[in-house]
């Protein structure tokens, strides 16, 4: 690294100062305050001029601090203007930011920081007191910075940073494999794992989802997932912050997020299927239409149908909505409009076709091969599958991270060797069709292998979804893989859930008889009612099926109470 800019730098810290000197009184971030007298609501706001100026006073302090180049600082604060500007400031001071979803509970959260071992934090009040009581757990970490008020511990404070004289201060120019952030995995399919982000692979985010999306300075947007708060100082785009728990989306009030797109008329807004979800069916009970939105993105697992046609009936009438797809390891990869689900791909996948991802943005390759467990050193091991064969998909391109921080041996499963690129292993299966579209069938460890040969999630989950009274549904696995038995559990809708033991057996046995004439479902002879499955912390979408699996065989153990 070096410490001077530079047209070469990779840093996305950079380019917030070439958004201020274009766009320095336009309106960077606004979060929601009091309502005033009247009940409307009162806004905090900061232009991208005071954004860039705060930012550097920031970064300029934690180099006071003692922070360099390659320092890792766990960022533990809420989304808000400090967060968006932290963010910035960490970028420019060359640290690498340690960013952990406080969602994944107190346990994932000790075990993924204690796996870091962050040299210091940057964090609200409560997250340094906690610190502080324990002990010697954290004690390398000596650079801690006090987001609100500093209680018993000592240590600046963010206005205490706010007060450096940053005149003489140079941001860091990153080089492309210089590390940037170390971000977490959510867990759904084993532990969180920490993956290591480099400056380039930020860098590229920013500009494969402005092309990929046409998303123009002077765009207004709602981000439901805070780091795309940074993305949009980045792209020159005001980002309303919504009045929200970002580790429980699903949990969300629609009308903080529909008030907000009034207020601002927001024209773009990123946030989990379970957002759009309440909201979409918020809309549509309410007659509300949202006229100034006109692109909607959605990630963090499959977006149902009857979600993407809530909101697209809601929204502006040439507007669409996107899902982006990828991985904490590798994003974005794909997308594909609601207006192409609607009128091409959703009958092929609720009869058990996939879920169909769209077409590669301009920087990835990729390619699907033979599924296998086992660690795949070079490409040269990779057997490619034919067109439309189900296999594992792998990825390559400047978005792709290299390896994980935290385990050399998560790193050897889930990267490929191509000479100097690296292949990322996405951990999904499913196949590429005449157009190069990538159809989801769901992931690889949740595949039930039967002794008949293997069972893939999406497609057989879609047939059971055919049923009205069906909300979502779970394919699970019972047994020693390769002689499993296949298990269709079923959420039902909450207004449409059975009341008493005759409702549930008759709906399951409608399920049944459903699944028993389809081809890829006939096979399945247990089926059990749930009434709300586990679902990760971050996007609240994707379905734990590994609880539920274990939850099935408790369930089939069970003497009969007959």
């Amino acid at each position: 690294m070096t410490t001077a800019a530079s047209s070469t730098s990779k840093n996305v810290g950079l380019l917030l100062a070439q958004v201020a000197a274009e766009r320095g009184d336009a309106v960077a971030i606004a979060t929601p305050g009091r309502r005033d007298a009247d009940g409307r609501r009162v806004y905090q706001t900061i232009t991208f001029a005071q954004l860039e100026a705060d930012s550097t006073r920031l970064a300029a302090g934690l180099a006071a601090l003692g922070v360099t180049p390659g320092t890792r600082l766990a960022l533990l604060v809420k989304p808000s203007i400090d967060f968006v500007s932290l963010v910035f400031a960490l970028f420019k001071v060359g640290a690498v930011s340690v960013l952990i979803d406080p969602g994944m509970g107190r346990k994932n959260l000790l075990r993924c920081l204690d796996q870091v071992e962050p040299e210091g934090f940057v964090a609200i009040s409560i997250v340094q007191a906690v610190r502080v009581l324990m002990g010697r757990r954290y004690g390398q970490a000596k650079m801690n910075v006090t987001v609100g008020r500093r209680w018993f511990w000592g240590g600046p404070t963010i206005d205490d940073l706010r007060k450096t004289d940053a005149s003489h201060f140079q941001p860091v120019a990153a080089a492309a494999d210089d590390p940037a952030a170390i971000i977490f995995t959510t867990g759904s399919t084993g532990p969180p794992k920490g993956v290591l982000f480099r400056h380039e692979g930020f860098y590229e985010q920013v500009q494969q989802i402005r092309d990929r999306y046409d998303i123009q300075p002077g765009e207004i947007d709602l981000p439901g997932f805070p780091l795309f708060g940074l993305f949009n100082s980045a792209m020159g785009v005001t980002s309303v912050i919504p009045e929200m728990d970002a580790s429980r989306p699903a949990a969300v009030n629609p009308l903080n997020i529909i008030e907000p797109i009034h207020d601002w008329q927001i024209t773009q807004s990123f946030a989990s299927p379970a957002v759009w979800n309440k909201v979409g069916l918020y809309c549509e009970q309410h007659e509300i239409r949202l006229p100034s939105l006109k692109r909607v993105l959605s990630a963090g697992a499959p977006v149902p149908p009857h979600v993407l046609r809530r909101m697209k009936n809601a929204i502006h009438a040439d507007g669409d909505i996107y899902t982006p797809y990828g991985a904490t390891e590798a994003l974005p990869i794909a997308s594909i409009a609601a207006s192409e689900v609607l009128d091409g791909t959703e009958l092929a996948s609720a009869q058990g076709a996939g879920t169909c991802v769209g077409r590669r943005f301009s920087g990835i390759q990729w390619r699907v091969i033979r599924i296998t467990d086992a660690d795949i050193a070079t490409l040269d091991q990779c057997e490619a599958v034919d067109e439309g064969e189900i296999g594992e998909l792998i990825v390559t391109g400047p978005v792709v991270t290299h390896r994980y921080f935290t385990s050399e041996a998560a790193t050897q499963a889930a990267k490929i060797a191509d000479g100097e690129r690296i292949w990322h292993r996405m951990g999904d299966v499913g196949y590429l069709d005449a157009e190069d579209r990538f159809w989801f069938c769901g992931r690889k460890a949740h595949r039930v292998r039967t002794i008949d040969g293997d069972m893939f999630t999406i497609p057989c989950e879609a047939i059971a979804n055919n049923h009205a009274s069906i909300f979502r549904s779970a394919l699970v696995g019972v047994g020693e893989p390769g002689d499993q038995f296949p298990v269709m559990i079923v959420e039902p809708w909450s207004d449409k859930y059975p009341q008493s033991r005759e409702a549930i057996d008759a709906l399951l046995e409608e399920v049944r008889q459903l699944c028993a004439a389809h081809p890829l479902t006939e096979t399945i002879h247990d089926f059990l009612l749930h009434p709300a499955f586990p679902v990760d912390i971050r996007h609240n979408a994707k379905i734990f099926r590994e609880k539920l699996a274990v939850w099935a065989e408790e369930r089939l153990n069970e003497p009969s109470q007959d």
